[in-house]
């Protein structure tokens, strides 16, 4: 017998700007883009989402449109999200 499929993720993400950290559950067939804009919601504005990249795994998510079942995220799994340009550091 297989296990059933889960489709309710708990996820851990990063938030690279003032390394928050930001627990959300998301629904497998859930969009990368989405996932990203709840977690800027949680301490950053949301409606700047265009400016920051996801990572998992270590490499930048390239198409935010994929589900996060298409990447293979498991419940438990932990993104990054930061600023998609390096700032100067003064």
């Amino acid at each position: 017998m297989t296990a059933p499929v889960q489709t309710t993720l708990r996820l851990r993400i990063t938030v690279l700007d003032g390394w928050r950290q930001v627990a959300l559950e998301a629904r497998a067939n859930e969009k990368v883009a989405a996932v990203k804009q709840r977690a800027l919601a949680a301490g950053i504005a949301a409606d700047r989402a265009e400016g920051y990249v996801v990572k998992f795994g270590g490499a930048v998510v390239g198409d935010e449109a994929h589900s996060l079942s298409e990447l293979g995220v498991p419940s438990g799994g932990a993104l990054v999200v930061l600023a998609a340009h390096r700032r100067a550091v003064r």
